[in-house]
């Protein structure tokens, strides 16, 4: 094992568990309509914005290997280390983010967790207050993707560690 500055590389960790099922080449053409829907899903919207509510509904759904693509593309869309780590604690470290950023961390909080009923009235409105009305489609878009990838990480559970931006996206 190689040992870095803080600890081993990502590639020397060794999974807690194997992949159990690789869905997309089993299901090729459900994996090639979820990546034509992410793509459509994001048009319009600030890669970064996107990056960071592709985080925060992967760490809200525990998909390891969701949050380990989506942290290393919001550092390639020119993310900041800070911001994506505060991200789990955005409510108190609001300061890192916009009104924009925040309305829309909100919002994929209220549309990944359903569990406590629906979507508030003052979180939607709060993002309808930010964004244009195409603009908060695309949002609540790219929301409902994230969280269908999430499911399909969290079912089949691939490995996370080896992602370089570039390399196969979702």
């Amino acid at each position: 094992m190689t040992t870095h500055e803080h600890g081993p590389a990502s590639s020397d960790y060794a999974p807690e568990h194997p992949a159990r099922l690789p869905w997309a080449q089993l299901a090729p053409e459900v994996y090639k309509a979820m990546v034509r829907l992410d793509v459509a899903a994001g048009k319009g919207l600030d890669p970064k914005l996107v990056e960071l509510v592709k985080i925060r509904a992967s760490q809200i759904n525990r998909c390891a290997f969701c949050l380990d693509m989506h942290s290393k593309d919001a550092l390639a869309a020119g993310e900041s280390v800070e911001r994506i780590v505060q991200l789990s604690a955005w409510e108190e470290s609001q300061h890192f983010y916009t009104e924009k950023e925040l309305a829309a961390i909100a919002l994929t909080e209220a549309v990944t967790d359903l569990t406590t009923g629906f979507v508030p009235d003052e979180v939607y409105a709060k993002a309808a207050g930010h964004f244009e009305e195409a603009e908060l489609a695309q949002l609540i878009a790219s929301i409902t993707v994230i969280n269908a990838w999430n499911r399909f990480g969290v079912a089949t559970r691939p490995a996370p560690g080896h992602y370089a931006p570039g390399d196969l996206k979702h």
